[in-house]
């Protein structure tokens, strides 16, 4: 009896869905801070930062076609420099992916509070049943995961639309707010230089596309159209909202609220359904990112396992097709974030996940830039235009990436930072499968390994 192998059950638009959904964040908890960096010109930010990582998910493009496995950044970084790096930028991967399901948590909990009272001390207990609940679904059909990622992802943006609208059509919107107090961008070049830097942190999510390439029932020469869709969607409906929560006042006013649209709706006496529906979609904005980084952060420890950089456990899959053992140690991390994440060095670890993508994205460009002329035989189903020109501009974005997330770190997040890369360390040097001798016996995959059992 063969062993069960991942089920290919996830559709194009389940894919963009479940792409587009992790992207998507919480602005109705983070709307505040945008508008404190660079006022309601947040909203022409977010557009030409979608542009600029462009050049990085074409690259992501073209790798995934031309070696579609769930072993992703692992397998790609192996094949231009070794399996030391290919476990370098695996390692940063995981770290990219897993923090974020326990962070969604609790934006759920937030924003699940306006009908429930959570009481005092209570949180961390509904965070940790939410993500139990959570991993019991992960370990069935991946097709459930798609099913809901659809419905709660077009559900959520419809819903936000229709708060947009209500806002823009709400008789208080005005285009004077948002050029009120210093104009479209208040804080000037500083405010622009610090934004482009610091929400390009609010596009993290594209790059688990690849890790579920395994899964999917459409030609691998289409994930540009998805990992593109993961850039554009996010986008445009952060240039929507904050352009619809800027004009119904000042970025003073706003700078100061705690659910900018709620209060907004409050303040001028609009329908309560209104702040209903927001509330309802910044749920599902939480849902949905916690099912794309679970499922992703899963098929990273999956991927590890195929190459035997982790113990054979980790390909072990149950008759859904679901990798139990990678999903648990998944449940156990994040349990973990929840536990602590009151404590400042979390926040470290969230902050840090920001400069290890930059590392796994300057990884990549480079990886494809290698690659090409290392193995230009390689089919290549989809092929990144600019060739070199497109990879090194993804490198210099990556590279802009890193030095912004580390204007945000303090000497707590690089301590953080350097713990986690020995932990790595120390995890390829002694879990990996050993041959009888001792030795570390890794795999490599190509394309002549596509369709293969390995």
């Amino acid at each position: 009896m063969s062993e069960p192998k991942l089920k290919r059950n996830l559709s194009f638009v389940s894919m963009v869905a479940l792409a587009s959904g992790a992207v998507i964040g919480g602005w109705l908890a983070e709307a505040p801070y945008w508008f404190s960096v660079t006022g309601a010109g947040a909203a022409i930010i977010f557009p030409l930062l979608a542009i600029l990582l462009i050049p990085i998910g074409l690259t992501f493009s073209e790798l995934t076609a031309m070696l579609p496995f769930a072993s992703a950044v692992d397998i790609w970084t192996t094949n231009a420099f070794g399996h030391k790096a290919g476990w370098a930028a695996q390692w940063m991967m995981f770290l990219v992916q897993v923090v974020e399901p326990p962070m969604m948590a609790f934006i759920f909990i937030t924003a699940i509070s306006y009908f429930v009272p959570i009481p005092e001390g209570s949180s961390v207990y509904v965070a940790i049943a939410i993500v139990i609940l959570w991993y019991i679904i992960s370990n069935f059909n991946i097709g459930i995961t798609g099913k809901l990622a659809n419905i709660f992802f077009f559900t959520m943006i419809i819903g936000s639309l229709i708060v947009s609208c209500s806002l823009f059509f709400s008789g208080h919107w005005s285009a004077s707010n948002i050029v009120a107090d210093g104009g479209l961008f208040p804080k000037g070049f500083h405010g622009v230089f610090i934004a482009m830097a610091v929400f390009s942190l609010k596009f993290i999510g594209f790059e688990m596309t690849p890790t579920m390439i395994e899964e999917t029932n459409f030609p691998v020469s289409k994930m540009w159209k998805v990992i593109l869709s993961a850039l554009f969607v996010p986008a445009i409906l952060y240039f929507v909202v904050v352009m619809a929560i800027g004009g119904m006042g000042p970025w003073t006013m706003v700078q100061e609220m705690g659910m900018p649209e709620p209060e907004f709706i409050k303040m001028y006496s609009l329908p309560q359904i209104i702040a209903i529906i927001a509330i309802i979609s910044g749920i599902l904005h939480a849902l949905t990112t916690l099912m794309g980084f679970w499922t992703s952060s899963a098929r990273v420890l999956y991927g590890a396992g195929q190459l035997n950089q982790l113990p054979k456990v980790f390909t072990k899959l149950n008759s859904k097709g679901q990798p139990v053992a990678a999903n648990t140690v998944v449940l156990i991390f994040t349990i973990f974030f929840c536990i602590f994440s009151g404590d400042n060095w979390v926040q470290y670890i969230y902050a840090v996940s920001c400069v290890a993508a930059g590392l796994v994205y300057f990884a990549c460009c480079l990886d494809a830039m290698v690659l090409r002329k290392k193995h230009p035989e390689w089919k290549r189903p989809y092929r990144a235009p600019g060739g070199n020109l497109l990879f090194i501009a993804g490198m210099i974005i990556s590279v802009w990436i890193i030095i912004g997330s580390c204007m945000e770190l303090n000497l707590g997040g690089y301590i953080s930072l350097f713990a986690y890369c020995a932990i790595g360390l120390i995890m390829f040097l002694l879990v990996g499968r050993k041959t009888k001798d001792g030795k570390h016996e890794y795999v490599t995959l190509t394309p002549e390994d596509i369709g293969k059992d390995y």
